[in-house]
């Protein structure tokens, strides 16, 4: 297979890919929605106790609902955080992309590289590491219960792939 002017053979070819993003439940519309109710309540209650002659409290208002948006800022932009992971017959990579942009990436010999999993009795896995080369990485930190268990199954069979060829 050619790409521009490289040459690649069947073994640089990846056998598994995969990549692995943090689950947010809540979209931008609903987002927009729970801003807007959380806006219209602040205002309202913002009246009443101007009103009454609290005015001091109409800060303490305004301060919640800052806070309630820095908060959402934060883990919309911690959702930017991934990771990609591919095994070829010749490479296992793992790419980690942190929500500024800036990206790290970790070779591995895949015949060399072991895949380490720390389960916990009742909430399953708590850990996933490629180790190999006298270096590690930890891998899918960011996931469910589920999606770990998917991934793990998923990448260890590609690793046994590799291995019996």
């Amino acid at each position: 297979m050619t790409e521009g002017n490289v040459e690649t053979s069947n073994n640089e070819l990846p056998i598994f890919v995969a990549e692995l993003t943090p689950h947010r439940s809540l979209g931008l519309k609903g987002f927009t929605i729970l801003l807007m109710i959380a806006g219209a309540m602040s205002l309202l209650h913002i009246f009443v106790f101007l009103v009454i002659g609290a005015w001091p409290i109409v800060f303490f208002f305004g301060l919640d609902f800052v806070l309630l948006i820095g908060a959402f800022w934060l883990n919309y932009r911690s959702a930017r955080a991934r990771e990609e992971v591919s095994v070829s017959h010749t490479d296992v990579s793992v790419r980690k992309f942190a929500p500024s942009g800036r990206m790290t990436e970790h070779r591995f010999n895949p015949f060399w590289t072991r895949f380490s999993i720390k389960r916990h009795q009742e909430i399953g896995i708590v850990s996933m590491w490629i180790i190999g080369g006298g270096r590690q990485t930890d891998i899918g930190s960011f996931l469910n219960r589920d999606d770990r268990e998917t991934f793990a199954l998923a990448f260890a069979r590609a690793l046994a792939t590799v291995r019996r060829r």
